[in-house]
């Protein structure tokens, strides 16, 4: 079990660079998304997984069972979902306004309508100093 996860892990990394390295926002965006899970499914693992009791105290007792799953990295997963939702969403919203504005999702043609007319040099634009004689 734990194998396949790892597998399944690196297969949802190495897709996420991928589209990392695409110039397109949506697919960008996609390989966030995908980035996050992985990271997720890396802590699920690293948690223990496995048929074991689950985090809840017995009544009567103070505490957890030594035999108990490790309740952090289901709380620090959980989170994460809550806050990837949250930035994915964002994000997806910047990436619909900027398709708005420029008609493309592509980055490239998004920055060749950035780019304006080349400034002068430096040197052109500063006078010359005069030497005192």
């Amino acid at each position: 079990m734990e194998t396949l996860l790892a597998i399944a892990i690196g297969t949802v990394v190495a897709a996420s660079v991928y589209l990392f390295l695409s110039r397109d926002l949506l697919r960008l965006l996609l390989g966030f998304i995908l980035l996050g899970t992985g990271a997720n499914l890396a802590i699920l693992l690293a948690g223990r997984i496995g048929p074991i009791q689950p985090p809840l105290v017995d009544p009567g007792a103070t505490a957890l069972a030594t035999s108990a799953a490790n309740p952090l990295p289901q709380a620090l997963i959980l989170t994460a979902i809550v806050i990837g939702f949250g930035l994915t969403a964002f994000a997806l919203m910047l990436v619909l306004k900027a398709h708005e504005a420029m008609g493309t999702t592509s980055a490239e043609e998004m920055a060749e309508a950035e780019a304006g007319p080349a400034a002068p040099p430096v040197s052109a634009t500063v006078p010359a100093r005069r030497e005192a004689a």
